[in-house]
């Protein structure tokens, strides 16, 4: 059974970015479930709105998490509701597509809101968090939707795997930085994950064939590992844990995967053959 991490009689807020369906739609439940008021965020206002209704949260509104002020403004409305406990930076986009492939603008929005984006929720959960400790309410959680494409190299979803690089490496070092303040961070690095972004990818190209040889995971099983992680010092896991090992093998030695990437394809398209995909 899940720990409650809040007592009660004491309730904590937590804010979801990209909450309006898939992944933030669960972690939004898994935080209802552990005793948060929840505010659903997204930069589909109304989506938010809706599913903020739809699970019992406590406020859905819009936000584009890649302005700075906006995340400030968001974590001010959450106190309202009660001292912020969790801040959840989930909000990311992904286009399918080689480096050489994809348009300025579609890189640009890549790094914009999957790398700026987190850093500027981070920020804005941070500096609360230190301002309540001085109000005596102290510590908090930091949550970030990294991905197991952060340890490996993933061809056809190279701006993609950089961008969640960028966000492991900075959950690790600022770890360290807010440690002192009680506040824990923590990332998560799934494989694929059944959601209508992995969807949207060209079925007959080379990321569907990458994401099919691996493990498939429901957004519920991703919600349950971040937020199991609150309330302890564990600063990522890996899903499934195997499939990390074996990344991060091939991101040490990348001319081995290169060579191997071609037979990783083969079993992709082979399990999208069998399901009727292509």
């Amino acid at each position: 059974m899940a720990k409650t991490l809040v007592k009660p009689g004491s309730p904590r807020s937590a804010v979801v970015t990209g909450g309006a369906r898939g992944i933030g739609r669960a972690i939004a439940i898994e935080l209802l479930g552990r005793g948060y008021d929840v505010v659903v965020t997204d930069v589909d206002a109304a989506g938010a709105e809706a599913t903020a209704h739809e699970i019992g949260a406590s406020l859905g509104m819009g936000l584009d998490v890649t302005d700075p002020a906006a995340n400030r403004e968001v974590a001010a409305r959450a106190c309202e509701i009660a001292p912020l406990g969790a801040w959840v930076c989930n909000a990311g986009v992904a286009t399918d597509g080689d480096l050489t492939s994809l348009s300025i603008d579609q890189v640009r929005l890549m790094v914009d809101v999957n790398v700026l984006g987190v850093m500027w929720g981070v920020r804005a959960a941070a500096d609360v968090f230190r301002n309540q400790a001085t109000e005596g309410v102290k510590g908090g959680e930091i949550g970030i939707l990294a991905s197991l494409s952060s340890h490996a190299p993933v061809p056809g979803l190279s701006v993609y795997a950089a961008t969640k690089a960028a966000v492991l490496s900075l959950a690790t070092s600022v770890a360290a930085e807010v440690h002192a303040d009680k506040v824990r961070v923590h990332a998560i690095c799934p494989d694929g994950v059944a959601t209508a972004m992995v969807d949207g990818f060209d079925v007959n190209g080379g990321a569907r064939e990458i994401l099919a040889a691996g493990v498939m995971l429901t957004p519920a099983q991703v919600a349950s590992e971040l937020v199991g992680m609150f309330g302890t010092r564990r600063v990522y896991k890996t899903l499934p844990a195997w499939r990390g090992v074996i990344g991060r093998t091939a991101s040490l030695s990348p001319a081995v995967a290169v060579r191997v990437d071609p037979l990783m394809r083969k079993v992709g398209a082979r399990r999208l053959r069998k399901a009727g995909l292509r």
